[in-house]
């Protein structure tokens, strides 16, 4: 990760903090106008590493600019000045971040941070174009407010969306596929204030989109009520019953690789809304209970051969595997993944066994991104070859 010289520099130690959390390794390069913003120690703290600022830095014993740029998998510029894109678009190595630049051969991505007046300058626009015709990738910059108190084109873009376009970057086995997920629950409505629902967050549905998406794919999340935001590059479709899930997952069915059924959609709904809140009486009230379609069964008889792939999810409190199995053939899909509830419900983490017709993996407890890819490898070996 190079940093440059520009007030932005404090959210580069951010998107460090992002980048280690998404399970990346991350050496950090800076120029010597980047240590006037943020302190080298600041990196050195996030990540073990002290910086490299000089290109005689004695810890290398040979060429640093060499070992750093054989070493990295991807190099994000964050914040990018136009000085420093000025250099790289120019093939200038006066420096340790520009020399690693010159030097490395896999992707780039510049995330430029300046004033609107220098990011609409002609210049800059040329050394971009210089840049992009040399094969980097730019995320931002966006509009909002900048150090000068002006507002305008030209501030950083997120930590978390620049991490995202640095795992793109990297990973794109699943570019020009389309992955639907579901995710979260659904709520079925009683009256005007009160609805059916279950504990699910969503949060393992939207880790599937996010890397679908990080990974290159055109991400389509179909999502429940849920308070989680939506990953970067993913498109999001909001629904609240399984009804209205059934009907937004129908319409797109026919134009998608991999349809993965993460959500907890509710078997049942209310007979009847009510179109006035229910009052409370003193004896008991009985509701009476409809069948909600079953999605994943519908998309199973639906399709013809193995496109699109169909992954489905089962939630268990017993014989998990078995159970598993069982929906597996009943159900006429690929894959199913199969938990316990307590291994999942309102965790960062989960622990699951992908079950299909010819083998039965068990995984650890994982952060549920890395779950997803687990998932998604298997989605991808699938898919045919790019």
């Amino acid at each position: 990760m190079g940093v440059s010289g520009g007030i932005a520099a404090y959210k580069a130690a951010l998107l460090v903090r992002e980048l280690m959390r998404r399970g990346h390794e991350v050496r950090v390069v800076m120029t010597e106008a980047a240590t006037r913003f943020v302190g080298p120690i600041t990196f050195t703290g996030l990540t073990g590493a002290p910086p490299v600022v000089d290109l005689w830095d004695a810890r290398y014993a040979g060429e640093v600019h060499v070992e750093l740029a054989e070493w990295a998998d991807a190099m994000v510029v964050a914040p990018a000045t136009a000085h420093t894109m000025a250099r790289a678009a120019g093939g200038i190595a006066n420096d340790a971040l520009t020399a690693t630049l010159l030097c490395f051969d896999g992707p780039v991505v510049f995330a430029p941070a300046m004033h609107t007046r220098m990011w609409k300058h002609p210049a800059t626009a040329r050394n971009v174009a210089q840049l992009r015709a040399d094969g980097a990738a730019f995320v931002g910059p966006t509009e909002g407010p900048l150090a000068s108190g002006d507002v305008g084109l030209g501030r950083m873009a997120e930590p978390d969306v620049i991490a995202a376009a640095v795992e793109a970057s990297v990973r794109s086995d699943l570019a020009g596929f389309t992955v639907l997920v579901s995710a979260g629950g659904t709520h079925e409505d009683l009256d005007p204030v009160r609805f059916l629902g279950n504990r699910s967050t969503g949060k393992m549905g939207y880790a599937l989109a996010e890397r679908a998406a990080a990974r290159g794919a055109h991400a389509v999340l179909v999502s429940g009520p849920t308070s989680l935001a939506t990953p970067s590059g993913v498109e999001r479709i909001d629904v609240r019953s399984a009804l209205e899930m059934e009907a937004a997952i129908l319409e797109r069915r026919g134009s998608v690789d991999a349809i993965v059924m993460a959500a907890a959609v509710a078997d049942y709904r209310p007979a009847e809304l009510a179109t006035d809140k229910l009052k409370k009486t003193d004896g008991p009230r009985s509701l009476e209970l409809v069948r909600n379609p079953d999605i994943l069964a519908g998309l199973g008889a639906w399709r013809e051969g193995s496109h699109p792939v169909l992954v489905g999810f089962a939630l268990e409190t017993q014989d998990v595997v078995p159970n598993a199995r069982a929906k597996l053939a009943r159900k006429r899909v690929d894959l199913v993944v199969a938990n316990h509830a307590t291994d999942a419900f309102g965790k960062s983490t989960n622990r699951v066994t992908l079950v299909a017709a010819d083998s039965e993996t068990a995984l650890p407890e994982l952060d549920k991104r890395d779950v997803a890819d687990a998932i998604l490898d298997w989605v991808r070996a699938r898919l045919p070859a790019s």
